[in-house]
């Protein structure tokens, strides 16, 4: 699978979201350079950087101190001043509010809903990034429950192409299912 010139030089160390799903999340979100966005589930800090690349001021919780300092490496490669890492755990506080956007990619990450609705403006976005299905089940039902709006989910597939003299086909490489993408408005 082709990696972008700009993530390969970023540290990985947990599981990352690919440029694949973060070009949706920026897309769907219309966030942009007057954007303050909230993370949660920094891991090794793809999206928060992504993010941070474009937008206002971000800030990225993690509850792993480990996780947190391969973020702070990626976040210095990158010399982002509009990034601010925390240690934290936002199912039980976030002390942002006014925010464009909320990510969520942790566990059980419907926990982490009541306290995002209070963090976001109005008309400001939620996204849940969720491996499993059963996850995406619990996050629209507690997105219903804020009375969030305009609930959509996305799955996005990437087919990487073999081209050759002789034809072209699909590759039997790549990586195809990361999670569903999970949007709601406020």
């Amino acid at each position: 699978m082709f990696i972008p010139e700009s993530y390969r030089r970023l540290k990985r160390g947990p599981q990352v979201i690919l440029p694949k799903d973060i070009g949706i999340i920026i897309a769907y979100t219309g966030v942009n350079r007057n954007s303050v966005c909230l993370d949660a589930g920094t891991g090794s800090g793809w999206l928060a950087v992504s993010l941070a690349r474009i937008c206002k001021q971000v800030t990225s919780y993690d509850l792993r101190e480990d996780f947190l300092k391969i973020a702070e490496r990626n976040k210095v490669i990158e010399g982002l001043d509009n990034l601010v890492l925390k240690k934290g755990d936002i199912t039980k506080k976030i002390s942002e509010s006014g925010v464009d956007l909320v990510t969520l990619d942790m566990p059980d990450s419907q926990k982490a809903i009541k306290n995002a609705h209070k963090a976001l403006k109005q008309e400001g976005y939620i996204c849940g990034y969720l491996p499993h299905m059963e996850q995406v089940t619990k996050f629209v039902k507690e997105l219903n429950k804020y009375k969030f709006r305009n609930i959509a989910t996305f799955e996005v597939i990437l087919r990487d192409m073999l081209v050759r003299e002789e034809g072209m086909r699909p590759s039997t490489k790549g990586v195809w299912h990361t999670a569903y993408l999970v949007f709601a408005q406020k």
